[in-house]
């Protein structure tokens, strides 16, 4: 029985010792050259625009077109920045993202499909304030160059959007000639240029 219980632990240990994902290749975001950005309406009559100035951004792919690609993204919620600091600390706040409570936003993928040439859906599972949804983004790939210093980079374009509601960020204001303080639909708007890592 012991001898049972012995090889029963031994079993899980090895599974939580492999990687997450069986692709060797780990590539990471050069943060100097890529943006994880987003775009929010405001009153309904324009729009704000934002980034997160501190993440991280993994990926790992065998294939020259990143058609096997799997990716884990983890972003600094403290580092929202919209250019106003009244406005990124109520972003900061319970009323949005509760960063004090919830620090992280977290992205991990699950499959590729390729949609066209250099052109994928990325499916994966985002998380906010502790609520996970399946979300589906756009990528672009722009193709792989060798740097002057030997670095080898690839270059992608990501896109998409979600309702921030479904993840019960949830704080808003009706105006008084209907509609409301802040869109309900964030887009995304990304670039990263990764490194691979020789």
């Amino acid at each position: 029985m012991k001898q049972h219980r012995s090889l029963t632990l031994a079993t899980f240990l090895c599974i939580l010792a492999l990687p997450l994902f069986a692709q060797k290749t780990k590539w990471v975001a050069d943060p100097a050259h890529s943006r994880i950005g987003f775009i929010v309406s405001h009153m309904v009559i324009t729009e704000v625009e934002g980034k997160f100035d501190k993440f991280t951004v993994e990926v790992y792919s065998d294939k020259p077109d990143f058609s096997d690609a799997r990716a884990i993204v983890t972003i600094d919620v403290n580092s929202i920045n919209t250019g106003n600091a009244k406005r990124d600390n109520h972003l900061r706040s319970p009323d949005f993202f509760d960063a004090a409570k919830y620090p992280t936003i977290k992205f991990v993928s699950k499959k590729m499909q390729r949609v066209g040439k250099n052109r994928y859906k990325l499916i994966g599972d985002l998380t906010i304030r502790n609520v996970t949804k399946e979300v589906a983004l756009d990528v672009e790939f722009r193709g792989i160059v060798r740097d002057p210093w030997g670095n080898t980079r690839a270059g992608f374009k990501v896109s998409g959007e979600i309702n921030r509601q479904d993840f019960g960020v949830s704080w808003n204001k009706t105006l008084d000639q209907g509609g409301l303080v802040v869109g309900n639909t964030v887009k995304f708007d990304i670039d990263l240029e990764l490194i691979k890592q020789e």
